[in-house]
């Protein structure tokens, strides 16, 4: 089987219900479309969210149809290592980190999703599964939403099932975050996870004194307190505080990992699918992190379901409030039946 085709579609238009962290206003839905078409008809797909302002799909798809796709036509579409390498290689002057790694990404997950199309299986059944079930929390506490709205949202995620919530802070002094945790924690009861996260908002000093309120809190994880390139300030913290440490949606590729946590400068390991590089190396980051008994949760959900299941470290995947037709049982999202990166149902 030889790759014949690569395709990309894009859409962009503004956000019914804008919403906002500790450092953006996040208005538009950008969408861009990877299809790669096989000499056997079998084709793989894979969407991507890139949305930040009305061209950003196209400038994805610029990088993908002149630079990725005339690189792979012919390709052996199973070698799908040797294609992250061989792109990798390509984009190495410009700069493989950053938008690079979204191409990339784009193209290894429409590769598993075809690898698994040609064979009539989920992607999951090919990674070596761990587990029929992902639990799930829901990523509902934007900060646009005053105290009611944040308290109606959490309150709606836990009638949905859903094991606990996230909401964002540092969008304001540290008594509003109080105010705010303290709102979610009375809805969603004593025991129910509730996790915090910062977007990158602090520095060193101010992570440390927001994350020792935190702590007294109860919260589960304090997420990307700094930014993100920031190693040793990373450890720094984890050395002080009790609350893990959770990060990694903003770093690209496996490598930028390591020493991350080799040097136990996160306590949740978070690789998001477009930055990291794709399933492949989000698989890879989290079998790394699983060697230091580090656990995994992923940022957002979606393709990603296929790698928690087969991690022997996963603890969550990230959702939104639950799209019309989709049920949790017990707290979790159960694994999609359809081949290739099919839908939670299947």
């Amino acid at each position: 089987m030889k790759i014949t085709a690569v395709t990309v579609e894009v859409t962009s238009e503004p956000k019914a219900h804008p919403v906002r962290d500790a450092i953006q206003l996040l208005d538009r839905n950008g969408v861009t479309r990877v299809r790669i078409d096989t000499d056997e008809g079998v084709s793989g797909v894979s969407t991507t969210y890139f949305g930040r302002v009305e061209s950003s799909p196209d400038v994805l798809a610029k990088i993908v149809t002149d630079q990725l796709a005339p690189a792979i036509i012919g390709e052996d579409p199973a070698l799908i290592r040797g294609i992250r390498q061989q792109l990798q290689t390509l984009t190495d002057y410009q700069g493989t980190a950053g938008l690079s790694s979204y191409g990339i990404s784009a193209i290894d997950q429409a590769l598993w999703d075809l690898l698994g199309k040609s064979l009539g299986v989920p992607v999951w059944k090919l990674l070596g599964t761990q587990r029929t079930a992902i639990p799930s929390y829901a990523m509902v506490g934007w900060l646009e939403l005053d105290v009611a709205g944040l308290e109606r949202v959490s309150a709606q995620a836990m009638e949905q099932g859903f094991r606990g919530v996230k909401m964002k802070v540092g969008g304001g002094p540290l008594t509003e975050d109080v105010q705010r945790i303290k709102a979610v924690r009375n809805v969603i009861g004593p025991d129910a996870p509730l996790m915090v996260d910062a977007n990158q908002a602090f520095g060193y000093a101010e992570a440390l004194r927001r994350g020792r309120v935190y702590e007294e809190l109860d919260c589960r994880w304090f997420e990307e307190p700094l930014p993100a390139g920031d190693t040793d300030d990373h450890v720094r913290l984890a050395e002080k505080l009790d609350i893990p440490i959770a990060t990694g949606e903003n770093r690209y590729g496996q490598a930028a990992f390591r020493d991350l946590i080799a040097r136990g400068g996160v306590g949740v390991v978070q690789p998001d699918l477009r930055r990291a590089g794709g399933l492949t190396d989000c698989l890879e980051i989290g079998l790394m992190a699983a060697g230091f008994g580090i656990p995994y949760a992923s940022h957002g959900g979606g393709a990603h379901i296929h790698v928690l299941a087969a991690l022997p470290n996963t603890i969550y995947v990230e959702s939104g409030l639950l799209p019309a037709g989709v049920q949790l049982v017990d707290g979790c999202y159960p694994l999609p039946t359809g081949p290739g990166l099919s839908s939670w149902d299947g």
